[in-house]
């Protein structure tokens, strides 16, 4: 039963992005210093999610270490 639970969601899931890459075809420029990037808005998030998800995973290790330090002494 939570096997077709899982595969249910995932379908759906996928449909949803699925749907998020077509609405989101128009372009976007991102500039930082001299250069420039012109994405479409769905590529766009997906790299900012990507990167938010290794440096929000970075902190968090980084505060776990200094956590399991501090306990330590």
């Amino acid at each position: 039963m939570t096997r077709y639970l899982y595969i249910a969601l995932i379908v759906i899931l996928a449909g949803v992005v699925l749907l998020f890459k077509v609405q989101n075809m128009e372009t976007a420029t991102v500039s930082l210093f001299n250069m420039s990037v012109t994405l479409p808005t769905s590529v766009l998030v997906l790299i900012v999610y990507v990167l938010g998800m290794f440096t929000g995973g970075s902190v968090f290790g980084l505060m776990r270490t200094w956590t399991n330090k501090a306990t330590a002494r």
